[in-house]
């Protein structure tokens, strides 16, 4: 399951972005409302959780607005916001289901999948590049038929990559969406992590999976070509 977090309390955020992804859900974070209406915008999420107090753009002008643009991702609201009226007003805003702070973890992901399940937004469980294959469930990746150890940032960077075959990736894209890091931190952290994920999936079948393109970024090839 892949899910945007839009909440501002940085602790708070930690929490469940830990907590979820030891549970197998894949978690990026937008510290406030403009970015999280961006991130939601462009992302290909199966759920959304969303604070209703938020800087630049409250929770509900932020649903409000992507509902209006049409994007119609399943969203949760999640807030200290605990009265009836709150309620209403957040369901009647868009939202699918409304969770009040403190809360279990469990119940998030309780919530979250049937949330999922409810809109049919769980399709797609595989991302596929010729023989590269990324199961989303069980966060494994098999390449040629073989299966292939990759460490969770390594399998972040991929699923973008997969997500976005066919299409270049410059590095503040993969900074930004990999990452979370919205500025150039003037390190070689992309460079490296992209040459051992290429080497991986290079030592795994002899082809060409991830190709520098110069001067512009990244491109991972749809239909790889044998070296």
């Amino acid at each position: 399951m892949r899910v945007l977090l839009v909440e501002d309390d940085a602790q708070n955020a930690a929490y469940i972005c830990e907590g979820l992804a030891a549970l197998g859900v894949s978690v990026q974070h937008a510290a406030d409302g403009d970015r999280g209406r961006a991130m939601a915008s462009e992302g290909h999420y199966q759920a959304l959780i969303l604070d209703r107090r938020l800087p630049q753009c409250d929770g509900l002008t932020l649903l409000k607005a992507l509902r209006a643009a049409g994007v119609h991702t399943p969203a949760l609201y999640l807030t200290a916001m605990d009265g009836l009226d709150d309620r209403i007003e957040g369901l009647e805003a868009g939202g699918d289901d409304y969770l009040v702070k403190p809360f279990h973890l469990a119940e998030l992901h309780a919530r979250l999948r049937a949330l999922v399940r409810r809109t049919g937004n769980d399709v797609q469980t595989r991302l596929r590049a010729g023989d590269l294959e990324f199961d989303l469930l069980a966060r494994k990746v098999t390449c040629g038929g073989r299966e292939l150890a990759l460490l969770p940032q390594e399998l972040k960077l991929l699923e973008y990559l997969l997500r976005n075959a066919g299409s270049i990736v410059t590095r503040s894209m993969l900074l930004e969406h990999v990452w979370q890091i919205h500025f150039d931190p003037q390190t070689s952290v992309v460079e490296s992590h992209v040459s051992r994920l290429r080497s991986k999936l290079g030592a795994s079948g002899g082809r060409e999976y991830i190709r520098t393109v110069r001067g512009a970024g990244y491109l991972l090839i749809a239909h790889p070509l044998a070296q």
